[in-house]
């Protein structure tokens, strides 16, 4: 055996048949995990000696490893689809339906790993092979439907979907419609969720897909065991287009005055709890009425005059100081621009205006190259103001480079 397993590692079929030919019954050996040779080949990758070895013992196909594994599901994750492909017709081929639909220990079949692992043109190829892999659930409540939904393989589901009775469950009570909410398709078409579809949908926001569950099913569940709604969701996950969207839609006004169960509270006074503005101002805008008691007897305009009013104007306090900053920072650059400019102007112009004196310059003798009015009181006051114009000019450009 041992000879055997290193063949089927290396993908040596010369070597596979010697075996063979001194001992037929070698092929049918299995390693301590039930692993064939066609297992390990297909594994690896080796197309040929799948082929060949298959060929020899057609019954290899349908042995099962100790995972509840045959061959066709083992070679599913391991990425090696053309082998997948050449088993699945193999099987066809010999009519070996109950092999194709075999479940492993985790009651997965080879359709729920062909989806799981990307296999998309794969899956496509076992659903019209054998179209009753679809009624597989796994231990987890899983379909292949459903895993076809979280994996936003559309054309995968819209086959399952024309096959009659195809399992549609999901893990944690989920179904493939749940699902499809989740990830935000409104393509998905499925009747009998368990859960309150509205409420994933209020989570995430997808507004359209709410949209799309009502038209189908107007008086949709919005409503959970708890009391709590697809509003109150909405709020919470702070989703204000959705929360417009139940506000403006005439079936869903009865959410607005719903409270749930454990504490009572309404979607206002839980929008106050989170001391979200905007979402007190959606729901304020309702005109609704704002005395509604929870089981604590407090009222939303009770919360409301109380330290969450403080708290409530303390975010919007702060949104107005980030936008006045953003906006004193932008004059600021622009203020300190022009004024950089301004100052090397004037420290320009009154250097200038210390070489270029009034009266000009004296040529008696004795006096020669002095100011002709240096001796006067607003001489003196001009040549001060020159000078202090033109320092202080000169460190107010200086500064503003720093």
């Amino acid at each position: 055996m041992e000879r055997l397993v290193e063949a089927s590692v290396g993908g040596h079929v010369a070597e596979m048949k010697h075996l063979h030919l001194r001992d037929p019954g070698v092929l049918l050996g299995t390693t301590p995990q039930g692993n064939t040779c066609l297992h390990i080949a297909a594994i690896h990758g080796h197309e040929v000696f799948c082929k060949e070895v298959q060929a020899l013992k057609p019954s290899l196909l349908a042995a099962v490893n100790s995972d509840g594994e045959t061959p066709l599901l083992a070679v599913m994750a391991s990425g090696h689809v053309s082998i997948a492909s050449v088993l699945l017709r193999c099987c066809r081929d010999q009519q070996l339906s109950e092999t194709i639909l075999k479940q492993d220990k985790r009651g997965c079949n080879a359709l729920h790993h062909a989806i799981r692992c990307g296999h998309r043109e794969l899956a496509l190829e076992l659903i019209k092979a054998e179209p009753a892999l679809s009624h597989a659930v796994n231990e987890y409540g899983e379909s292949p439907m459903f895993a076809a939904v979280t994996r936003n393989y559309e054309d995968v589901f819209d086959k399952l979907l024309e096959i009659p009775n195809s399992a549609h469950g999901g893990a944690c009570g989920w179904n493939a419609l749940h699902a499809a909410v989740r990830k935000g398709n409104s393509g998905y078409q499925i009747s009998g969720p368990s859960i309150p579809l509205l409420d994933y949908a209020a989570f995430n926001g997808h507004v359209d897909v709410a949209r799309e569950l009502l038209k189908h099913c107007p008086d949709a569940p919005c409503c959970e065991t708890t009391g709590s709604t697809c509003l109150h969701r909405a709020v919470w996950s702070e989703q204000p287009e959705f929360v417009k969207f139940v506000l403006g839609s005439p079936q869903l006004q009865k959410l607005v005055y719903m409270r749930e169960g454990e504490c009572g509270d309404t979607a206002l006074h839980l929008a106050v709890h989170k001391c979200n503005p905007k979402m007190v101002a959606l729901l304020l805008n309702q005109s609704i009425d704002v005395t509604v008691f929870n089981k604590a007897g407090y009222s939303a305009n009770w919360l409301l005059s109380t330290d969450r009013a403080k708290t409530l104007n303390w975010h919007v306090k702060d949104q107005v100081t980030d936008i006045s900053r953003k906006d004193i920072k932008s004059l600021t650059q622009t203020y300190t621009g022009n004024t950089s400019l301004v100052a090397i102007l004037i420290a320009t112009i009154t250097f200038a205006a210390a070489f270029t004196l009034p009266g000009g310059y004296s040529t008696d003798p004795g006096n020669e190259g002095l100011p002709i009015v240096a001796r006067e009181i607003a001489f003196k006051a001009f040549l001060f103001s020159d000078t202090l114009a033109m320092c202080s000019s000169f460190a107010v450009a200086f500064i503003y480079a720093l």
